[in-house]
């Protein structure tokens, strides 16, 4: 069954923006620092996957699940938001070192996998993608732009390493104060846009 090609571009772009898989290294540096090549390659894989099961899960299931627990979509962004900015602060003060240490690929749970990749825009805009497509045919053109955009995550994750190998540790030591500064305007973000959606409702 051939894809729609419209339906699956609209999709894959959509996602690409919102992930940000260049914008996700720092913080993925920034988290994985203590960890070893070995261990920081499977939480890149880990991370990728747990997005992905994340949003489809909530692609397919999330109005049922967000109906049954009286959740709205603006309270789900602003609880990510504040677990964004507790990891932002952690990164900033530098104890996130300390967190982490014995924390191992874990990482690639919360927050790497959720909510930063798995976060309230990706869930949103992937919702939205289902719902308003027309047949199998595009729900499984929306569902392989999911795949096709995480696969992109994945190898921009995986190949992190390599950065971190150039920039040594001074240089993560300052990508990761940047990584934080970034973080935590994302966090404020995101809870403002929860604010504002429950003063609109």
């Amino acid at each position: 069954m051939p894809i729609d090609i419209a339906t699956f571009t609209s999709a894959f772009v959509t996602l690409i923006v919102i992930l940000d898989p260049p914008g996700a290294i720092p913080v993925f540096l920034a988290l994985t620092r203590s960890l070893g090549s070995k261990a920081r390659t499977k939480a890149a894989l880990r991370a990728s996957l747990v997005a992905l099961l994340v949003i489809a899960s909530f692609a397919v299931f999330g109005q049922q699940i967000l109906d049954y627990l009286h959740i709205s979509l603006a309270a789900l962004q602003g609880a990510g938001g504040l677990l964004l900015l507790i990891v932002a602060l952690q990164l900033l003060t530098g104890s996130e070192s300390e967190q982490l240490a014995d924390a191992g690929v874990n990482v690639a749970l919360v927050p790497l996998g959720t909510p930063l990749l798995a976060g309230p825009g990706a869930i949103v805009a992937t919702m939205l993608a289902v719902r308003g497509a027309h047949g199998v045919r595009e729900v499984a053109s929306v569902g392989l732009a999911l795949v096709a955009a995480l696969l992109v995550v994945w190898l921009t994750l995986r190949f992190a390493g390599r950065l971190h190998r150039l920039l040594r540790e001074s240089g993560i030591v300052l990508l990761t104060r940047i990584a934080g500064l970034l973080l935590s305007a994302i966090a404020v973000q995101m809870v403002a846009d929860s604010i504002r959606a429950f003063v609109a409702g």
